[in-house]
């Protein structure tokens, strides 16, 4: 019966890694927690199906132009490392405290998102360059607390890409996935090692979770930017706040 639920909690976090830019793990990591599996479990095995499932939507924003590759070099660059020290942290952390960790920072960035989404638009200047001083301190911190959380880090990228270096939404979006697709890779290798992934559940939480986000991704290219803005924030308070009532 877990494996059962496991296999439709793929399906929901497959389109909605897709739609909102992010790996999945951050919301997969209590539902398959609150559905049985040990917290450590639940918080690592997730990270191993990001990698296709985030490659795969991350190509269809490519098709639109809509990553910015600037920004995905960067955040590689200072992410992947950041990504193994933090996952290496883990060996001396709890599990159940970074499942109530990542419904905490679900929360935190939802209000961030939501109070930047109903501020009056400003003017922007498209043209303007993000300073490599601020792409290194979203980078890096996305990187270690994406480690830590056994995130690909798409949770925390994309809000960070909206509020700290002002990217469009889909272009935060797109870019996000890109850059998630990566540092889901040395969190993978690292878990591995520890023994926190569960491959069977791996294999059934990826094999329905992979193909949706591709739907999920062609269904936000054609939502208007500000509707999705506000409803991925919505999102993301209402899951934490959920799922860290009944983790």
């Amino acid at each position: 019966m877990s494996l059962f639920l496991a296999a439709l909690t793929g399906v929901a976090i497959g389109f909605l890694s897709g739609l909102m830019g992010k790996g999945g793990s951050a919301i997969a990591t209590p539902l398959l927690h609150a559905i049985g599996f040990p917290a450590i479990i639940a918080v690592a095995s997730p990270l191993p199906a990001t990698v296709p499932s985030t490659m795969i939507a991350s190509y269809a924003y490519s098709k639109q132009r809509l990553v910015d590759w600037r920004v995905v070099r960067w955040s590689i660059c200072c992410g992947v490392p950041a990504t193994a020290l933090g996952a290496l942290t883990t060996r001396w952390v709890d599990g159940g405290i970074l499942v109530r960790a990542t419904d905490v920072v679900l929360i935190a960035l939802g209000l961030r998102l939501l109070v930047a989404a109903y501020r009056p638009s400003q003017p922007t200047n498209e043209s303007a360059i993000v300073p490599a001083w601020e792409l290194f301190v979203v980078a890096t911190l996305a990187g270690v607390i994406s480690g830590l959380l056994a995130n690909s880090g798409g949770f925390l990228l994309a809000p960070l890409f909206i509020t700290a270096l002002k990217l469009p939404i889909k272009s935060a979006l797109a870019s996000s996935l890109a850059v998630s697709s990566v540092l889901a890779i040395p969190g993978t290798i690292v878990h591995a090692s520890l023994g926190h992934i569960n491959w069977t559940l791996v294999l059934v939480f990826g094999s329905t979770s992979v193909p949706l986000a591709f739907l999920g991704a062609r269904t936000a290219m054609r939502i208007a930017a500000h509707r999705l803005e506000r409803g991925y924030g919505v999102m993301l308070v209402v899951m934490g706040a959920v799922f860290l009532v009944i983790a």
